[in-house]
């Protein structure tokens, strides 16, 4: 049995059968599964032990988005086990646990049940069929009289626990196919339940990675350059040193670090550290001259490059009834997410180990290994839960600093970035400027739709990141040519998809010419929640609502006129257009619609607003999702809802300033998130299509904008244009 086969490894191991899909051939190297005697065995997803415990080690990163109860439950409906009754464990690193979307180990893009969808079930699927075959040589019936319930065989009707028949079952040939239940005749696919780890986070029993504490750990904390980019010149590190409790003051790659034996010791020590830096050509950049590059490269005709050029928008926009042109902005954000990151690394003789809780448990290994001077599989990574991700906790900037530091003072370090450091230190989402020009037959219709979009790319940054802790190997020489090629590509060859996604796939319009032009002062970005469509959307559906009021069309309509040949978008909208129609608001209070289709998901939503005094308040979001098959109904509409929520606090708040190119905010009291009294309620509708599921982390964000800018417009008459929404 080659690749994408059940293995059946090792028979019995610490007296458990093992099973799992291997991915990598005949001869994998071995699981990072622990068995009761400590050992590790060949499998990758199910541990089934003679007492019937059975555990499932997920592949994918728990951030609060509830992939390992979606995970579960698939593995579990073909198993024939309630996920809730199942022992459920973070995966260690191992090819086997390669994310089937993306071709390596990591947790992003919100695809996780979409890619796993058949692999798991097939795991269950399979595992059960030899369990059965297993129950009828051991009972001496034939497997028709065998029927499974929630981890049991049952014949006649006795009970008999998988575990009884795991023996057997290593001794018997695994089914090379199996038949995979019709949705009709789901258990646990589609029920409304609680999640596998909520009892570990509401006793505190879930360890994520700021919970860490291993003997011997001494507390780190670095000072960085204020400005990305530049490097430590000078510092006198006796001030510091001369600080209580201070053990070692370390000078690595992104700065000075202290070591003390406790955390407020560190961090007070540090602050007597004055550093001297170098000068980066983002020194000289405020946030007026990086607004003033963005337009010129705007107006700039022959600047940029066009990703997608269909039909002849010029003679179409020539003979619209209607053409509407604007341009959007959108700023610079930060994660914040609410645990920030931190890392505790130990180097020892020829290995090391590594507490972290990352979107990618390889490129921490990856990373340990490299600036450890060691192989990767003598690094053991400990994953744990993540306390909020977004993107941010797949770049480890602080995974390397904790193995620079634990390798310079010879101590096993926990390195924990302070809410300012995460801030103006991290990385973010990009600042963009886009313009739409638009327009319509006497009919209604899109003819022509041409965008154009200003700002950064994701992708260079993202492979500068990735790539060392990828391939520990490379060299850095190599790693800086092969990003400065991706740049030079993205620049002036083709646009990163990540740049332009969004701003212009959900309408029917003929002739689209989409441009974009790289601007980079040099700010570190990367993947924020919704990645592109967080910006994109704005301005996209910004612009239906425009040509409707330049029309004279209801903005509902418009939509529904133009997506004719986007069944899945168009019935999302007809839905939300029905609950609109039913909504009476009260008096002062207006309905704003946007839509949009994300990570293979379409989404529509209705925001009501009032407007007192110049302050936008959000009462309520009415949010309409076709995410296929909900595995798990409560899980998508708490993601829908904290999508919502996630992007009212960009929509209301998020803005990030430059000055002399350091982030002038610091923590929550200038770079708010949404308070409880400005949470709106939020009203989620699931529609069933019945098709593959597709992602719920990230599609509720990118409509909010829109659809709370177009309220004000109905509330005030103003156009927002720009982010955050602020009225005149």
């Amino acid at each position: 049995m080659k690749r994408r086969t059940l293995l059946i490894g090792g028979g019995l191991v610490g007296g458990g059968l093992i099973v799992g899909f291997s991915l990598s051939g005949d001869d994998p190297a071995p699981l990072p599964i622990a068995v009761e005697d400590g050992a590790f065995v060949p499998n990758a997803f199910l541990q089934i032990l003679p007492d019937n415990t059975i555990r499932f080690y997920t592949a994918r990163d728990e951030m609060g988005q509830g992939v390992t109860t979606g995970l579960a439950t698939l593995v579990g409906e073909e198993l024939d086990v309630d996920p809730l009754d199942m022992e459920v464990l973070l995966a260690g690193v191992h090819e086997d646990y390669a994310n089937p979307g993306m071709g390596v180990q990591a947790t992003g893009g919100s695809n996780a049940i979409n890619a796993h969808y058949t692999q798991l079930r097939e795991a269950g699927a399979r595992t059960r069929a030899l369990l059965i075959a297993a129950a009828a040589k051991d009972l001496g019936v034939a497997a028709s009289e065998i029927r499974t319930d929630n981890g049991h065989m049952v014949v006649g009707g006795e009970r008999h626990p998988y575990g009884q028949f795991v023996a057997t079952a290593q001794t018997l040939a695994v089914p090379e196919t199996v038949a995979l239940k019709a949705p009709s005749d789901f258990r646990y696919i589609g029920r409304e339940s609680g999640r596998v780890d909520s009892i570990a986070k509401s006793t505190g029993t879930a360890q994520f990675g700021i919970d860490v504490d291993v003997p011997g750990m001494h507390y780190a904390v670095v000072v960085r350059s204020p400005v990305a980019g530049a490097n430590l010149v000078s510092v006198d590190k006796a001030p510091a040193e001369r600080m209580p409790g201070v053990t070692n003051v370390v000078e690595i790659g992104s700065g000075v670090a202290v070591v003390a034996k406790k955390y407020w010791q560190a961090k007070q020590a540090a602050a007597e550290l004055e550093p001297k830096w170098s000068q980066v050509p983002l020194a000289s950049v405020d946030t007026s001259i990086l607004e003033a590059d963005y337009k010129a490269e705007m107006a700039n005709a022959e600047a940029g490059v066009t990703p997608t050029d269909e039909g002849d928008v010029g003679t179409a926009l020539g003979s619209a009834a209607q053409v509407v042109e604007a341009e959007y902005w959108t700023p610079f954000l930060a994660h914040a997410p609410l645990e920030p990151m931190n890392a505790v690394v130990r180097v020892g003789d020829g290995e090391a180990e590594v507490w972290s809780g990352t979107q990618g448990p390889p490129l921490a290994q990856g990373l340990v290994a490299r600036f450890a001077g060691l192989e990767p599989e003598q690094v053991k990574v400990h994953q744990t839960y993540l306390g909020g991700g977004f993107g941010r906790r797949g770049t480890l900037s602080h995974v390397i600093e904790a193995t620079e530091i634990a390798k310079a003072s010879g101590k096993t370090v926990k390195l924990v970035w302070t809410r300012e450091d995460d801030i103006r230190h991290g990385l973010y989402r990009p600042a963009s400027l886009m313009r739409i020009k638009a327009g319509l037959d006497a009919d209604g219709q899109i003819s022509a739709w041409e965008a154009k979009r200003v700002g950064g790319n994701i992708t260079p940054d993202t492979l500068n990141a990735m790539l060392p802790g990828l391939f520990p190997g490379l060299g850095e020489g190599t790693v800086d040519w092969m990003v400065g090629m991706a740049d030079g590509a993205m620049t002036n060859w083709f646009a990163d998809p990540s740049s332009v996604e969004g701003l212009f796939e959900d309408y029917d319009h003929p002739n689209t010419r989409v441009v974009h032009a790289t601007v980079n002062h040099g700010l570190p970005l990367t993947f924020w929640r919704s990645v592109g469509h967080s910006y994109t959307s704005f301005a996209k559906e910004s612009m239906i609502d425009e040509l409707a009021a330049a029309a004279g069309m209801d903005e509902v309509e418009m939509r529904l006129q133009n997506t004719q040949n986007k069944p899945r978008m168009h019935n999302v909208i007809r839905v939300a257009a029905e609950r609109m129609r039913a909504m009476r608001p009260a008096p002062g209070r207006h309905l704003g619609f946007a839509a949009h289709h994300s990570f293979k998901t379409d989404v529509a939503e209705i925001a009501e607003v009032s407007v007192d005094n110049g302050t936008i308040r959000v009462h309520k979001v009415t949010c309409v999702v076709d995410c296929g098959i909900a595995v798990n109904p409560d899980i998508v509409r708490a993601q829908m809802e904290g999508g919502i929520m996630y992007g009212l606090t960009a929509a209301l708040h998020g803005n990030l300033h430059l000055e002399g190119g350091a982030i002038t905010e610091s923590n929550f009291h200038d770079y708010p998130i949404l308070r409880m009294n400005e949470a709106p309620d939020v009203e989620v509708i699931i529609v069933d299509s019945g098709t593959t599921p597709t992602g719920v982390g990230e599609p509720g964000l990118p409509p909010i904008a829109p659809a709370v800018a177009n309220a004000v417009f109905k509330a005030t008459g103003q156009r927002l244009r720009s982010l955050p929404l602020k009225l005149a």
